[in-house]
């Protein structure tokens, strides 16, 4: 009978040597292959988020055509921001404009051939950093304590230089002078500075990459020019926590936000591991009336959408559960994160994954403990929940993701004021406020950081989370 041969089977006409070759290369393929497949499916999934991270830093994320040659990511730049923020504030880091600065900058101009170059006309503007929120509240202006000495042209070179798409002949011009800070006053944490040329000089470049060119390109506009190292880079996310502020207490909103989703995440993810965990327990070791019943209703209560029950929800709430929380003072649960918790402390899809998790456990290790005189309160703490750690883990993940990024019902119960909002309310009045003026970089600073927990909270977890996913779809 005629025996098939494996893939892998030596044919008999190569030596063994020859053979061992071939397979070596036919791993190493696959491996090639398997690693190609591997990283076209990270670039595909991953490089927006990647590539929105990157932009983030940028002044002006929108700008086209878009490139990954970002002055923030600039060593040069890096060097630059770090002298003149010592200069400005004696802090390489932060920056900032402080009594006794004395700012050096430096621009240079590219002059044509047959015109006689000009001194530009730098000035340090009032210009008010951001719109819309907290822009009623009284600021401190550089403009009203910095002081610039006269310009001065320090060399000319000659070279060549494009301007509109047109390469012409003639000089590079650098002028240098000095932002002081006479006396005393607040310390500042932004220089602005406009620098505006003469006619027909083209800029070229500075000490410090320009933020804009305005009014044509006779503008260079900067928002800091003492920003320090990190005050350069992770300028938009500074301004995420300094600009939005609120109008009453003065405090950053999108800290407030922070710190209510964290409150409202950390809140579900408690009840969600004590009520489903003995909820789930229930249903899979105790043997009462209506057992199965009760599993039906909460297999159905999964189908149901939230924005079906969320006007009688909302009705609830506004009488403060039937008028129960005036016991602790309140009469109403609207606009609390009190109400955005107790409508949400445990979902039916938690319950089932700890229920399904509990019944693979094998019974013997519960009645090995029942002999030993275990309780039952004490065969759950004791013996089953640590057990439980796969599925626990899974049920923090993703309870904490659904309250994290919850958008629906938080923008239902919290209307105002603004302090009381969560992050992914909070991120779309940074849409309503600055997408307007077409200040996106804020916005994407404000949306990497929102996704930080949850990537630092997966990474925490990741190993229960399959385990545990896996778990909750099985039984025995």
């Amino acid at each position: 009978m005629a025996r098939a041969l494996s893939s892998s089977a030596k044919p008999n006409w190569i030596s063994q040597q020859q053979f061992n070759r071939w397979q070596a290369r036919r791993l190493w393929a696959r491996a090639g292959l398997t690693y190609a497949v591997m990283l076209a499916f990270a670039i595909i999934f991953l490089g927006p988020i990647l590539f929105a991270t990157i932009s983030s830093v940028r002044t002006d994320p929108t700008a086209y055509p878009p490139t990954l040659n970002i002055p923030q990511l600039s060593p040069r730049n890096w060097a630059a921001a770090a002298r003149l923020g010592r200069a400005g504030a004696n802090n390489r880091w932060w920056g900032g404009f402080a009594p006794g600065a004395d700012v050096p900058f430096e621009i240079i101009y590219f002059v044509p051939e047959g015109q006689e170059p000009e001194l530009p006309e730098p000035v340090v503007p009032r210009r008010r950093p951001g719109a819309g929120l907290g822009s009623v509240l009284a600021i401190d202006y550089a403009a009203d304590y910095a002081t610039i000495t006269p310009v001065k042209e320090i060399e000319r070179k000659t070279g060549r230089f494009v301007v509109r798409d047109e390469e012409l002949s003639g000089q590079f011009v650098t002028y240098a002078f000095r932002i002081l800070y006479e006396g005393d006053g607040p310390e500042i944490n932004r220089l602005p500075l406009d620098i505006t040329a003469p006619r027909r000089q083209s800029y070229a470049r500075s000490t410090l990459s320009l933020s804009r060119l305005e009014r044509r390109g006779r503008v260079a506009s900067y928002d800091n020019v003492a920003p320090g190292v990190l005050g350069y880079v992770l300028y938009n996310y500074r301004r995420t926590f300094s600009e939005a502020r609120s109008i009453t207490t003065e405090r950053s909103l999108f800290l407030n936000w922070v710190s209510n989703s964290f409150i409202i995440g950390f809140a579900k993810v408690l009840t969600t591991l004590l009520f489903a965990s003995m909820a789930g327990y229930a249903l899979a070791r105790l043997s009462f009336p209506g057992k199965n019943l009760i599993f039906i209703l909460i297999l159905f209560a999964q189908m149901i959408p939230g924005q079906v029950i969320f006007i009688s929800n909302y009705l609830v709430l506004r009488d403060g559960i039937f008028s129960l929380s005036r016991l602790w003072g309140q009469t109403t649960l609207l606009n609390s994160l009190t109400g955005v918790i107790l409508s949400g402390l445990v979902g039916a899809g938690a319950v089932f994954i700890m229920k399904q998790f509990f019944e693979s456990i094998p019974r013997e290790i519960e009645e090995a403990a029942m002999i030993d005189g275990a309780s039952q309160w004490q065969r759950y703490w004791n013996v089953v929940l640590p057990m439980a750690r796969p599925a626990l883990g899974a049920l923090t993940i993703l309870t904490f993701q659904g309250a994290w990024n919850d958008f629906f019902w938080p923008f239902v119960v919290l209307t105002t004021p603004e302090d009381i909002k969560t992050l992914p309310i909070g991120l779309l009045t940074f849409r309503n406020v600055y997408g307007g003026t077409g200040d996106w970089g804020i916005i994407l600073a404000g949306a990497v950081m929102s996704a930080l927990p949850i990537v630092i909270l997966f990474i925490v977890f990741q190993k229960y989370f399959l385990e545990g996913v896996s778990f909750g779809g099985t039984k025995g």
